[in-house]
């Protein structure tokens, strides 16, 4: 879909968007702790967890089964060493947002390594690329500076033009704008050493996968994602 086909469209398209979320069932985040120690042997990997709604763990119950709780059993089976973890997430927030975020509510933290899961925010608030690029930037900046994070792996969007709540043309719309926004994410990426995109190139949606809402992740989505996640530390960074 062109530009002047989404702008002709714009009064649609806010209408559904509307629509969608009085449809939605507002979900709360997982519940359980946000910080902790997997038992492991030799050397320890520090992670560092930031994000939105999906990183919160919105669509499952606990963060056992969340993106984080997955992502750390993996990157356990992966490395057999511990791993001091903590997670800073809320719903709503975009790239923009997260710094304001990380500074209320990791100041204090000291990581090796980052994992950032944004996007869908980007989206749905209608960020340009270039804006999330500088944002992006800043907080991979932000994350080495004050945190000691060596290298920052950053999440691509997911396929929203297969998010059941959505309807077309709307789906279809979004779905061109996260396609576009994964295309300048990987292409900046790729120039950097201190940051990088993990590959998800497996990942279907539909309402078999999918929370209750029909637009967050259920629990198959976040253990795909977590799995894939560990598995580009540990090729990558371990």
């Amino acid at each position: 879909m062109t530009t002047l086909a989404k702008i002709a469209l714009g009064p649609l398209l806010l209408a559904q968007a509307r629509l969608a979320r009085r449809k939605a069932p507002t979900l709360p985040e997982a519940e359980g702790p946000r910080e902790g120690v997997v038992d492991g042997t030799g050397e320890p990997i520090t992670l560092l967890v930031v994000g939105d709604s999906s990183a919160a763990g919105v669509g499952v119950a606990t963060q056992e089964v969340a993106l984080t709780g997955h992502l750390l059993r993996a990157l356990r089976q992966h490395s057999q060493r511990p791993i001091h973890w903590r997670l800073v997430a809320k719903s709503g927030v975009n790239s923009e947002a997260m710094l304001d975020l990380l500074d209320a509510h990791g100041r204090d933290t000291r990581a090796d390594i980052g994992v950032a899961v944004l996007g869908v925010n980007d989206v749905v608030d209608q960020l340009a690329p270039h804006r999330v690029l500088i944002a992006r930037e800043a907080l991979t900046a932000r994350l080495r500076e004050r945190h000691g994070v060596r290298h920052t792996v950053f999440t691509p969007l997911p396929p929203m033009h297969e998010f059941p709540l959505l309807p077309n043309p709307l789906r279809a719309v979004v779905g061109r704008d996260a396609r576009r926004l994964n295309r300048a994410l990987a292409a900046w990426a790729a120039r950097r050493d201190d940051a990088s995109l993990a590959p998800m190139d497996e990942l279907r949606l539909g309402p078999d996968v999918m929370a209750s809402d029909g637009f967050h992740p259920g629990e198959p989505v976040y253990r795909l994602c977590g799995e894939a996640v560990a598995r580009h530390i540990a090729t990558r960074l371990l």
